[in-house]
């Protein structure tokens, strides 16, 4: 295992939001990373799809592993994100990347897929700007 992702795995591990969900880190390379959720009725709204702030959160949080993939410690300053369609299926897949970064800043874009019967659906895309934190 590589230690990016290892390191990667390890800020996953310190975030008890995405213990409690089961939020795995597939991918953490420079520029971009995946993160997966298997969807369970914990985290469905009242129609049967994914909630849409788990949605939400899942491109979020991938949206700062990719920024920090290239500056280290980072948090979101802002993200916009699009619902496409309903998140229905066994587990969801962010995919983030960088689109363009400096020494404090990068700006990113993630899609969130619902993986069912085999084929991903894209459901939301995002964009955000990820801060890095000064020590």
């Amino acid at each position: 295992m590589d230690d990016l992702l290892q390191f990667g795995e390890a800020i996953l591990e310190a975030q008890p939001f995405s213990q409690l969900i089961g939020t795995q880190l597939n991918v953490f390379e420079t520029g971009k990373a995946e993160l997966s959720l298997l969807i369970t009725d914990k985290i469905k709204q009242q129609h049967g799809f994914v909630h849409g702030g788990v949605v939400s959160y899942m491109a979020d949080n991938c949206l700062t592993f990719a920024g920090g993939s290239v500056m280290g410690d980072s948090v979101t300053s802002e993200y916009k994100i699009n619902f496409v369609r309903p998140a229905i299926g066994d587990q969801l897949i962010a995919r983030a990347s960088v689109l363009s970064w400096g020494k404090r800043q990068a700006v990113c874009e993630c899609k969130v897929y619902a993986l069912a019967e085999g084929k991903d659906k894209l459901v939301a895309v995002a964009q955000g700007t990820i801060n890095r934190i000064k020590n």
